[in-house]
């Protein structure tokens, strides 16, 4: 295999994204579900990023059927390039992700949810495991 290349920050969104919603969803978002929550313009612009997403090895299809994607296993924590997130900051990003989860279940929208799957794959990137573990447990039990 190749080596990786790290993924730009636009690549890391998309990997994000694609991480929380399996967390959440316990399947891979289909083109259309990524085209309308990270606002891109066509399904074909989706379909070039994952392609380059996997051509990288960051992505892996499982086989040729809709909704098979899976971001490669340990690559979540290798795509953060920052310093450490510190028990401050922990405790802010949980509190207004909790804050997202009531205004979800106070009015929920496909949208909404689709915020709440990236925010949680991005517990992950940044390290924040025990944070992603409980918020992919309240993300289950919501949907």
């Amino acid at each position: 295999m190749q080596e990786t290349i790290r993924p730009s920050k636009k690549q890391r969104e998309l990997l994000n994204f694609i991480d929380g919603f399996i967390a959440g969803h316990g399947y891979g978002p289909s083109y259309r579900e990524v085209m309308r929550a990270l606002n891109y313009k066509s399904v074909s612009t989706v379909a070039i990023h994952i392609n380059g997403l996997i051509a990288r090895g960051h992505l892996v299809k499982r086989d040729r059927s809709a909704r098979s994607l899976e971001v490669v296993s340990g690559r979540t924590e290798a795509l953060a390039t920052h310093a450490p997130v510190s028990a401050v900051q922990e405790k802010w990003l949980v509190g207004q992700l909790n804050a997202r989860f009531d205004d979800y279940e106070a009015s929920p929208t496909d949208q909404k949810y689709d915020q709440l799957c990236i925010l949680v794959g991005a517990l992950s990137v940044l390290g924040l495991h025990d944070a992603a573990v409980a918020a992919k447990t309240r993300l289950k039990a919501i949907k």
